[in-house]
């Protein structure tokens, strides 16, 4: 009996010192800067504007079809666009590929990529804070702040971790659209 009250005190002990390295990773809401806007256009030609997604978390993600990381990343995004989209998580993806949708519908369609995608350039990138190296995804609140800004390979569980704290933290309000 000893023994599972142990175990029992050790797991909640670790289960809290995981969420404290979360929360830790997460910028405070108070501290968040809000994420600069902008409008591109998806593949079938329909405007996307990342103000427009206020109200929802926003997984924001920097990549291309060149860049051999993303593809690995790609698929858990994907996951996460299914698992998340009730509770009110949307990926949105920006390709930095030069040729555009000549490289990226094929993907797309490949992948089986379910969230929008639009075409985005460096100089946007850089607005984000991404300075020629992909991918680099973001974590954005309800209120369009960012909460975290990630270089490099995610760590899935990790970033499913913060992506879950975010959506609790700032739950559906009402009058969001």
């Amino acid at each position: 009996m000893f023994r599972s009250g142990f175990v029992g005190i050790a797991l909640f002990a670790v289960s809290l010192a995981l969420s404290a390295t979360i929360r830790a990773e997460l910028t405070v809401p108070s501290s968040r800067k809000v994420a600069p806007d902008f409008t591109l256009s998806d593949s079938n030609g329909a405007s996307v504007k990342l103000s427009s997604y206020r109200g929802r978390v926003v997984l924001l993600d920097f990549w291309g079809t060149f860049c051999e990381i993303c593809k690995v990343e790609v698929p858990w995004y994907v996951e996460f666009q299914g698992k998340y989209q009730e509770s009110g998580l949307t990926v949105l993806g920006v390709s930095l590929d030069k040729d555009g949708w000549k490289s990226v519908k094929p993907f797309l369609v490949e992948k089986t990529v379910n969230y929008p995608v639009v075409i985005g350039n460096w100089d946007l990138a850089k607005r984000f804070g991404v300075d020629n190296v992909l991918p680099v995804s973001l974590l954005i609140d309800r209120d369009g702040k960012i909460a975290d800004l990630h270089a490099g390979l995610v760590d899935k569980a990790g970033w499913e971790r913060e992506i879950q704290v975010v959506v609790r933290e700032s739950g559906p309000k009402k009058n969001r659209q």
